[in-house]
C-alpha cells in the first residue's frame, strides 16, 4: 500500500451533444493504491460499467486525466493504448468471453502470446496459474466442459498471466449460482492477499464488496462516498 496504481484527475465522460448530451461520469477524482482491492458500488445506470471502461483505457473520455503507473493512458495513440492495455491490466467480465474453440490453456495463454511470447512459455506459464487456481486437471477441457465457476477462474486465470499492474472485474459473479460466486470471490481475496495484485471490481454483490478494502459507491456519475 502506498502508492497509487490507478490515479484519476476530474474525468469526465459526455454522450452525445446539446439537448442529447448525457453526462456519464462527472469530475471523477480517485486513488487507488498498490496492493489495494476496491469494489464499485451502484444501482444500474449510474455510470459503474463507464468508470470501468474509461478508468481502464477500454474508451475515450471526454476531459480529464488517468495515470496507471504514472502513465497518462487517454494521452497515448489507440495502437499504442491498447499495447498498454494487454500489457500492464487484465480483466474479468460476467460473461467470461472465452474462445468456445480453444481450450482452458489455450485461453489463457493466449495473451502471452499476443504480446510476443514464445509457444513453449507461455504454455508454461498458463499452466502454472491454472494449476494455481485449482484446475490443473482441466488444462484440456473447453469452456462448454467446464461450469461457471470453473470458467471464471480460467477467465481470472487469462486475466492475471502477465503479471498485469491491476485487474478490472466488471461483474465477475453476476453469471454465477451462490456457490460459484462465493468460489470466485473467496479466490479474488486469496489472490489479492497472496500476490498483492490491485484489482477494482465492479458489482451488485454486497458479500464482494464486503471482502474488499474498500468501496466506491456511484450515483448518477458521481461518488457519494
Amino acid at each position: 500500500m502506498g502508492e497509487p496504481v490507478v490515479v484519476g484527475e476530474e474525468v469526465w465522460k459526455v454522450y452525445g451533444a446539446g439537448d442529447t448530451e448525457v453526462n456519464a461520469l462527472q469530475g471523477l477524482t480517485v486513488e487507488i493504491q498498490r496492493g489495494e482491492m476496491v469494489a464499485v458500488m451502484g444501482p444500474s445506470g449510474c455510470g459503474k460499467t463507464t468508470f470501468l471502461n474509461c478508468f481502464s483505457g477500454l474508451d475515450a473520455i471526454s476531459r480529464g486525466r488517468v495515470l496507471i503507473g504514472g502513465v497518462d493512458v487517454h494521452a497515448m495513440p489507440d495502437a499504442k493504448r491498447s499495447e498498454f492495455r494487454a500489457k500492464r491490466t487484465g480483466f474479468v467480465f460476467q460473461a467470461y468471453n472465452l474462445l468456445p474453440v480453444l481450450s482452458a490453456v489455450e485461453n489463457v495463454e493466449m495473451p502471452l502470446l499476443i504480446s510476443g511470447s514464445g509457444a513453449k512459455d507461455a504454455r508454461r506459464q498458463a499452466s502454472e496459474i491454472l494449476n494455481q487456481l485449482g484446475l490443473g486437471d482441466r488444462l484440456g477441457h473447453r469452456p462448454s466442459e467446464l461450469s461457471g465457476g470453473q470458467q471464471q477462474r480460467v477467465s481470472l486465470a487469462r486475466a492475471l498471466v502477465s503479471h498485469p499492474a491491476i485487474v478490472w472485474a466488471d461483474e465477475p459473479t453476476g453469471n454465477l449460482d451462490d456457490e460459484g460466486s462465493r468460489q470466485v470471490t473467496t479466490l479474488l481475496r486469496k489472490l489479492n492477499r497472496d500476490y498483492g495484485q490491485t484489482m477494482v471490481v465492479v458489482t451488485h454483490d454486497a458479500e464482494v464488496a464486503a471482502g474488499c478494502d474498500r468501496t466506491l459507491k456511484m450515483r448518477d456519475g458521481r461518488f457519494i462516498s
